[in-house]
């Protein structure tokens, strides 16, 4: 890295502090009636508490989580956005995004309360076949990402379709 990257000038004060490691680095926020940041699933591997209001939690390469982001001014909510993401290791392209470092796979980023809701039932829904999310297939959460984007209604995830990408994983890994 060079320049204003290396120095971790752009970077927050609280993820710009953080050791250089091969671990993505989440930034939860809990302001009440402002802002809340917090995963709705994955597997973290540290989690640091900063005070009452933030902490910080770490995934390893390759863990997919769902970070969910809500603010609001005395107008009313400004954003509601859920991204599944799956975290990278330092050698691989990734998309940046607020309060993540160094950034991810974004697997499906959806805006506005009453889509981030749906998502949010669909994640309820894989949980209720006892399927944990971050285990779906990352083919999953794309495909309801693109259908969504266009208004289309995303199809189901099924028992089926999670054995066929575990074993997938199997042949491929």
């Amino acid at each position: 890295m060079t320049g204003i990257a290396a120095s971790g000038a752009r970077r927050g004060p609280l993820l710009a502090a953080l050791p250089v490691d091969n671990l993505t680095h989440v930034e939860l926020m809990w302001v009440e009636k402002r802002q809340e940041n917090w995963i709705r699933f994955g597997n973290q591997t540290h989690e640091q508490i900063l005070d009452r209001r933030r902490r910080i939690v770490s995934f390893r390469p390759g863990a997919v989580f769902a970070l969910v982001r809500w603010a609001a001014s005395e107008f009313g909510t400004i954003i509601s956005r859920i991204d599944i993401v799956r975290a990278v290791t330092r050698s691989e392209a990734y998309q940046t995004l607020p309060f993540v470092r160094p950034g991810g796979e974004i697997l499906l980023k959806i805006e506005s309360w009453p889509k981030v809701e749906r998502v949010l039932q669909m994640i309820d829904a894989i949980e209720r076949l006892g399927i944990d999310p971050h285990a779906v297939s990352p083919d999953h959460w794309r495909q309801i990402h693109n259908r969504m984007t266009v208004g289309q209604e995303p199809r189901t995830y099924t028992l089926g379709q999670h054995r066929a990408s575990l074993l997938r994983r199997r042949v491929e890994g």
